[in-house]
């Protein structure tokens, strides 16, 4: 059975991340993992116990806006038109994926509120939407939620080696509020972008 135990280097490395420098290393390193679309619960958990929930949820924060906004544009302009040249192809599909984009903000904000929906991922294929950037970037606030609690799990944790025990223990308060918010979170943003959908299914056939 693999140990749980971080590796020499990582731990030699903890206490460099934990000054000042590392506080401010720590947000574009954030946004690196973000941008691998690799997820940011350990990451943030790590934030919570080198720097506290407080401190912790204003650095993910920040790291993590800066990486969905990289991931967003390399999707908007580097892929985007790819994307499009394929859906040409599916007019229904492309009314379709129009017809959920102007939902804007509405939807963005519940899908970051949702864990059903991956952060990084999710980064991209709002890239490849017609989702504005404007309602893109004021959606990044229903990540703070998640940022909190895994901050705050971090801290309770205290030491790396323990973040398997704590994300699998008994849910506190918190937790399960979170876990309500995200499953309504997860209902209204099916519920929003099937009734953009059917809305554009019936333009495109002449109802």
């Amino acid at each position: 059975m693999p140990s749980n135990d971080p590796s020499p280097w990582f731990e030699q490395l903890l206490p460099a991340l934990r000054s000042p420098a590392g506080a401010v290393a720590f947000v574009p390193l954030y946004a690196v993992w973000v941008t691998l679309l690799l997820p940011g619960v350990w990451a943030s958990m790590l934030a919570g116990v080198l720097y506290g929930t407080l401190w912790g949820s204003v650095i993910v924060f920040a790291g993590g806006a800066l990486g969905a906004l990289a991931v967003f544009l390399l999707g908007r302009h580097w892929l985007r038109g790819w994307s499009r040249r394929r859906l040409r192809a599916f007019p229904k599909l492309l009314a379709i994926e129009r017809a959920v984009s102007q939902e804007g903000l509405k939807l963005v904000l519940l899908t970051r509120l949702s864990p059903a929906f991956p952060f990084s991922l999710l980064n991209l294929a709002y890239g490849l939407s017609e989702v504005s950037l404007r309602d893109y970037t004021i959606g990044l606030i229903a990540i703070l939620p998640g940022t909190v609690l895994f901050c705050a799990l971090g801290e309770l944790a205290g030491d790396v080696a323990r973040f398997g025990e704590v994300l699998h223990g008994e849910a506190d308060a918190g937790t399960w509020a979170l876990r309500i918010l995200g499953l309504i979170a997860t209902v209204g943003s099916i519920a929003v972008a099937g009734r953009a959908a059917r809305r554009a299914l019936d333009q495109s056939e002449g109802r």
